[in-house]
């Protein structure tokens, strides 16, 4: 079953990511599974967005290459 979130009265897309998939870092997938919407900033109430699976992210995935570890012995 797809997941969806029903979106409140001033929603904006990147706290709608951060309440629906736990980091605001998902905001362009949750902007492009939705993309019918893109023309909004700002949402009124009741409107129902696909919500889409993303893979967890690691500490490591939000840092630069060359924080990331794993680097030249």
């Amino acid at each position: 079953m797809a997941k969806t979130y029903t979106t409140a009265q001033g929603d904006m897309w990147d706290s709608i990511a951060y309440k629906a998939l736990g980091s605001v870092n998902y905001t362009d997938k949750l902007m492009m599974a939705n993309r019918r919407y893109l023309h909004l900033y700002t949402f009124p109430a009741g409107v129902v967005l696909d919500v889409p699976e993303v893979k967890a992210e690691s500490v490591a995935d939000g840092l630069p290459p060359w924080k990331q570890g794993g680097g030249q012995p």
